[in-house]
């Protein structure tokens, strides 16, 4: 199993934030098949202000590549991402159409 954390801002918006959190408590069901189908065992968001991070446990056969490449001939996925757009700001470093960034491990105890 792995573990990967990830960073990603909501647009600084009160009402936007909150809605974005409504979609949240119970996401498409479409989306949750396409999570754990590629290999996603446990995804948590934890958000401070517009500050978002995420925690994914997966299978050891995950892949961040393959994952991608199945959402995009996902229409459905292509949809909730689109939507989500709408609520999300790219952190400054992040590259081009990239939403999460994945966060570098500093400290284990």
């Amino acid at each position: 199993m792995n573990r990967y954390c990830l960073a990603l801002d909501l647009v600084d918006d009160d009402a936007l934030i909150q809605e974005y959190e409504r979609y949240h408590i119970k996401i498409w069901p479409e989306i949750e098949k396409s999570i754990k189908d590629s290999g996603i065992l446990s995804m948590q968001i934890y958000r401070l202000h517009n500050r978002l991070f995420m925690i994914m446990e997966t299978t050891d056969e995950f892949s961040f590549t393959e994952k991608a490449k199945k959402d995009q001939v996902n229409p459905k996925v292509q949809e909730w991402e689109t939507l989500m757009w709408k609520y999300q700001k790219a952190l400054p470093q992040s590259k081009e159409n990239e939403k999460w960034v994945l966060m570098t491990k500093i400290f284990d105890l």
